[in-house]
């Protein structure tokens, strides 16, 4: 199936770009060394003026001299000199729910290569990619009863583009604070980075709750919570592995924990990041309402410097909100992005890109542009893998060898619909 175009141009273009900005630091480079070998002569045709000649010397000629050497450099002499502004994309995926489903797609080796081909293009384009990761890796046995996945999904992951992984979310504790020690090291062990989750309360006082990528000079904070962890507790002395949403995480999630979000955020803001992207793991699961509380959430996190909300969680694409005067996004869930799909409304999901633009000028960082790609999740032909919508229905449509079952090009229509309907629902 071929990829999609408008993601190749967005590639080439970005590739163009940093070359451009290569090759200006190179002439730079090359200008500075040339003034540098000028003033160097001049210096010297000084030097030699005041032993040779110093009575018959011409004033106006050694003035001249003089005047050169010690003349600021023009704007475009400077070796640090950057472009007006500078553009990066960070791309989000929904859940992956390690599921009997999802580690039974990797086969007898556990290869999820294949499950993952087709939207690759999607995650490794981006300069940063993150997914909320739904699961442990404590061991065999793999599935649905343990919640625990084979390394090789890690690695799958990381091979398909995925830099950073959301780990704080309903399966945090599933396996305990021993299997969240062990998660957290074979997400590291695999090249990736966790988020919102900590092996003692220890290494959360180190980390402070947040983590910062800097991207071609773009310094991003990223911090992530959730609602809670399937109305587990976390037991005494690791309280704060977890950065959680509510005070009652275990109960009736009406409480909000105001002070342990304002205390990462406050945290973070000393920081000084460029951008701000929280990811929560929160709302109701398979239902559309955006309750009292992620409103309050919303609200909270928006005040203490978050300039984009992406969450997860109820399985189902949610809408998106975005402020152009102030670059703010709320996207209240991307769905799932590799799950069970047994169920309708979670075969289907997107993928988020954020354009990041930094005014090299100001310092001023915000999203200046969004897109989403439909994706879902198929066991087309017992073969469950995730596949870009519109390019698979356009597949089956020019009779591609690879192209998906009618049964399956019916679902797809349907599901393209239903996510225009929930990303930008009609305003009555």
């Amino acid at each position: 199936m071929p990829q999609e175009e408008p993601i190749d141009r967005g590639r080439e273009r970005r590739a163009k770009l940093r070359q451009a900005r290569k090759r200006q630091q190179q002439l730079l480079r090359i200008r500075l060394m040339a003034a540098g070998v000028v003033l160097a002569l001049c210096a010297a045709l000084i030097y030699f003026l005041s032993r040779s000649a110093p009575q018959s010397a011409d004033p106006q000629t050694v003035q001249a001299a003089s005047t050169a050497s010690s003349a600021p450099l023009r704007a475009d002499q400077q070796v640090e000199e950057q472009l007006p502004e500078t553009v990066i994309h960070f791309a989000a995926a929904g859940d992956l729910i390690v599921c009997d489903e999802t580690v039974n797609a990797g086969g007898a080796s556990y290869d999820y290569s294949d499950a993952f081909l087709d939207v690759l293009p999607l995650l490794a384009d981006a300069d940063l990619t993150v997914l909320n990761f739904e699961g442990n890796l404590v061991g065999s046995p793999y599935g649905t009863a343990t919640a625990s996945a084979p390394t090789q999904m890690l690695t799958a992951l990381k091979e398909a583009g995925v830099d950073m992984l959301q780990v704080a979310n309903s399966r945090s504790i599933t396996n305990g604070i021993t299997g969240l020690t062990a998660t957290l090291q074979a997400v590291r062990a695999a090249g990736l980075e966790p988020l919102g989750a900590y092996a003692t309360n220890a290494d959360f006082r180190a980390g402070k709750g947040y983590t910062i990528r800097e991207v071609e000079g773009i310094r991003i904070a990223l911090v992530a919570f959730t609602k809670g962890m399937d109305n587990m507790s976390l037991p005494a002395g690791s309280e704060d592995c977890v950065n959680l949403l509510y005070t009652d995480y275990d109960a009736d999630y009406q409480d909000v924990d105001t002070s342990g979000i304002n205390q990462v955020m406050r945290a973070l803001a000393e920081e000084q990041p460029d951008i701000t992207i929280a990811l929560l793991h929160w709302g109701s699961e398979y239902n559309d309402l955006i309750s009292d509380s992620q409103e309050e959430i919303r609200d909270l996190l928006l005040s203490q410097g978050a300039d984009v909300i992406i969450g997860t969680h109820p399985h189902y694409v949610q809408s998106i909100e975005y402020n152009q005067d102030n670059g703010q996004l709320v996207c209240y869930s991307l769905g799932d992005f590799f799950g069970a799909a047994d169920r309708p409304g979670t075969d289907y999901s997107i993928v988020l890109d954020l354009e990041i633009t930094k005014d090299n000028n100001t310092g001023d960082t915000r999203v200046t542009d969004y897109s989403y790609t439909p994706i879902c999740t198929t066991n087309d032909g017992g073969q469950h893998r995730v596949l870009r919508l519109e390019e698979a229905i356009t597949g089956y449509e020019m009779n591609y060898v690879e192209a998906v079952t009618p049964a399956t090009y019916e679902d797809l229509q349907y599901n393209l619909e239903r996510i225009l309907d929930r990303v930008q629902p009609d305003q009555e």
